[in-house]
């Protein structure tokens, strides 16, 4: 599986799909334990949340991914309250690094 195949994985399955044993599948490392201790609780404060493959990009062992997100602030988040605002197509920019066929680190912009 390639990096831009394992990204659109994390998109569709585990967050548009909402099911975190995909990253049993696709991530592993300090990425994966990260991934996983955020799930939870960022479905609790945005459940509708929704993520867009705009583009995606694959040099070497990376993937450049463009974003487009949507959701509702609906419970507490980092020590906020809930807003119950709705945001609407907000662009993200990450870059993941492969290594062994799996996703092993991110970075990005939102």
């Amino acid at each position: 599986m390639n990096g831009k195949e394992l990204v659109r994985r994390l998109v569709e399955e585990g967050v548009n799909r909402r099911d975190p044993s995909v990253l049993d599948d696709i991530a592993e490392g300090v990425f994966a334990e990260a991934a996983r201790r955020w799930v939870a609780p960022f479905r609790g404060a945005f459940p509708d949340f929704t993520m867009e493959i705009v583009d995606l990009v694959e040099e070497q062992d990376r993937v450049v991914a463009h974003f487009r997100c949507s959701g509702t602030h609906n419970g507490e988040w980092l020590g906020v309250p809930a807003t119950n605002r709705r945001f609407e197509n907000v662009d993200e920019i990450y870059v993941f690094r492969v290594e062994n066929g799996k996703l092993v680190a991110a970075y990005g912009v939102e």
